[in-house]
């Protein structure tokens, strides 16, 4: 096993530099003039000269690459053409919001997606199991933008038992001083004892948090079906039955056991996939998240922000993906 993990975290060392060298390297190529979105649209072209010579735009690329490459091992990130703020600093701002989203749309997932497709592989062919795969296909093709909306109009429009948008109701960020301890509003709200604003915090998580989860909840539901489907008619399956022992046992203990390591990984890149593809619903339900930051980056053409929040994501992937790979790697056939 440690083998293995060190030869993973090898290669994931040559993974996130070949993301860094090529990010760099595209921005580079963009048509842009990142001196004068430092300096402001209003500056002189002594300004401009000196915003240049100031962000080291003078010296040749791979130069700027090695500085750029040096300040990152130490974690600056550089700072945002846009505010003039360092690029880590924001990202720990925006982050906690984002995934506190993400969490609860993988347990949403998780918890909903693995007894649905094990429902599904245990009836297969039943109306149960084309109900499920027919929901699945359906979670995973419906536009993300669509569904938010869809949300919206029935839960906050027509029902009103939601709200629309935001982290915090308006009237009660009046009436109520918002923690700010650790930047995850839920764990600030609860160790402070703030239990109005958390049930609203939580309301209002409840769209947003649907709205990412139906994606990976799909990939989960199909995913658990299909190993399960193929493990059930194992010969191992099929001796635990005869030994007498209730289809539960059978099921939960043996089968479910064995076709969690695709699970896992379905799960592991799909949380990697929803950090940073939640721009549309960020903007849809105003969350202050690192979707609409990068969002608002790209717009913009801040380059630091841009390649920060890749690399932050670049990341988040490989670490995820090795915990998916260590979580398969505890079948010895695997390892070998």
């Amino acid at each position: 096993m440690k083998s293995y993990i060190v030869k993973r975290l090898f290669l994931s060392v040559f993974v996130l530099f070949g993301v860094i060298l090529t990010t760099f390297v595209l921005t580079r190529i963009v048509p842009s003039n990142p001196a004068a979105q430092w300096v402001g649209p209003k500056a002189t072209p002594e300004q401009v000269k000196a915003a240049v010579i100031e962000l080291g735009l003078d010296k040749p690329v791979y130069i700027q690459f090695e500085k750029y490459l040096a300040n990152l091992l130490q974690g600056n990130m550089g700072r945002s053409l846009r505010t003039h703020q360092p690029v880590t600093t924001e990202l720990k701002s925006y982050l906690p919001a984002t995934l506190e989203l993400v969490i609860l749309s993988t347990l949403i997932a998780t918890f909903l997606g693995i007894p649905l497709g094990l429902i599904s592989a245990k009836r297969k062919d039943s109306w149960i199991d084309h109900f499920s795969r027919f929901f699945s296909v359906g979670a995973v093709s419906l536009p993300t933008f669509w569904v938010a909306l869809f949300l919206q109009l029935i839960f906050y429009r027509s029902l009103e038992i939601l709200p629309l948008g935001g982290q915090l109701s308006t009237k009660l960020t009046i009436l109520y001083q918002v923690p700010h301890i650790t930047g995850f509003l839920l764990f600030d709200c609860l160790i402070t004892g703030n239990f109005f604003l958390l049930k609203d915090a939580l309301l209002h998580m409840i769209l947003p948090a649907v709205t990412i989860g139906l994606y990976p909840l799909g990939l989960v539901a199909r995913m658990t079906r299909s190993a399960l489907v193929e493990i059930l008619s194992e010969d191992y399956i099929k001796a635990t039955r005869s030994y007498g022992l209730s289809e539960k046992i059978v099921l939960w203990k043996y089968a479910l056991k064995n076709s969690l390591g695709a699970t896992a990984t379905v799960v592991a890149l799909s949380i990697g996939y929803t950090l940073v593809n939640t721009f549309l619903v960020e903007a849809i339900f105003s969350w202050p998240g690192i979707g609409n930051y990068i969002a608002t980056a790209v717009v913009s053409l801040d380059y630091p922000a841009i390649l920060g929040v890749t690399i932050f994501s670049a990341c988040a992937y490989v670490v995820l993906n090795l915990i998916a790979d260590i979580i398969i790697a505890l079948d010895p056939r695997v390892r070998v």
